[in-house]
């Protein structure tokens, strides 16, 4: 699944096909409705700043790898003043 704004590239018949022919499905918001974009813009915001301003990367793989490193650091590791000092998954799970 794929989430998004509707700037017009996203909204094109092309992408949609494209999205199709990888067997993605794509996912937007109601016109109007931008909120449910600021909480992955902020986490984009803090992976670009944490792990790709900081580092050069040789390959395509290297940096995917890092990414990925960094997905599961950012959940399972990653303590959040705003959750209590506790990693996202520590947090939802005593919410549940």
């Amino acid at each position: 699944m794929i989430h998004s704004d509707r700037r017009f590239q996203y909204t094109s018949y092309g992408f949609r096909k494209r999205l199709e022919s990888v067997g993605m499905t794509q996912s937007m918001s109601r016109v109007g409705r931008c909120i449910d974009n600021c909480p992955m813009e902020g986490y984009w915001g803090i992976l670009k700043s944490e792990r790709y301003y900081l580092n050069k990367y040789s390959t395509f793989e290297e940096l995917k790898n890092n990414f990925e490193e960094y997905i599961y650091f950012y959940n399972y590791k990653r303590l959040q003043k705003r959750l209590n000092s506790l990693s996202p998954m520590e947090y939802r799970a005593l919410a549940a």
